[in-house]
């Protein structure tokens, strides 16, 4: 459950702001996607390893 504190005669978009926030940084709705499919490790393996190969090569360009 998440706590918002709202100081008197803050507006309701303030607030709803700060909720969406907060909300957003608990991560319940990546993990609720995650949990929507089942990867196998192997292949969750294999993604992060072609980002990294990716991300790797963005880098070399740059210098």
């Amino acid at each position: 459950m998440l706590v918002i504190p709202v100081k008197e005669g803050e507006s309701i978009e303030r607030a709803l702001k700060k909720y969406k926030k907060k909300f957003e940084r608990t991560g319940v709705m990546r993990e609720l996607r995650d949990r929507q499919k089942y990867t196998k490790p192997s292949m969750e393996r294999r993604e992060q390893k072609i980002k990294a190969i990716y991300k790797q090569q963005l880098r070399q360009e740059e210098e």
